[in-house]
């Protein structure tokens, strides 16, 4: 008796995991991002100048209130809007672990320091999304 009660109560577990994935995924159509998630769509390197890489990228981000696309840990992340309106760049910790982060002087960006000495720069720009006029 007490194994036919564990095999129901499982069975009903089962159904309702498969229940909750197939809400989930008539949520996020295909194309859809999860909230508070971020993907590369676009990156760019020129290599073109000695010592030099020179690398653009893209990045599309679906971020919950109060969030506004960012960078953490090197890769795009949603960060607290606070940050970006601020220009506090180090803030959204930009720099891989063991690297130091400081300000560019004209808070245009940032820069990554290497414990070897190289350095990595970042500049920001980005374009305020105008929605269209319907």
């Amino acid at each position: 008796m007490q194994l036919l009660k564990a095999l129901w109560a499982l069975a009903g577990a089962a159904i309702c995991c498969f229940l909750i994935f197939v809400i989930h995924s008539q949520f996020l159509k295909e194309g859809q991002l999860a909230a508070g998630t971020c993907e590369i769509v676009t990156l760019d390197r020129d290599s073109s100048q000695p010592r030099r890489t020179i690398a653009r990228q893209t990045a599309r981000c679906a971020c919950k209130k109060g969030q506004i696309a960012g960078t953490t840990r090197a890769r795009p992340a949603c960060v607290d809007a606070r940050i970006i309106k601020t220009k506090q760049w180090c803030e959204m910790l930009p720099c891989l672990e063991g690297e130091g982060c400081d300000l560019l002087i004209n808070k245009s960006g940032w820069t990554c320091t290497q414990p070897g000495g190289r350095i990595k720069t970042t500049t920001v720009s980005y374009f305020p999304f105008v929605p269209p006029h319907l």
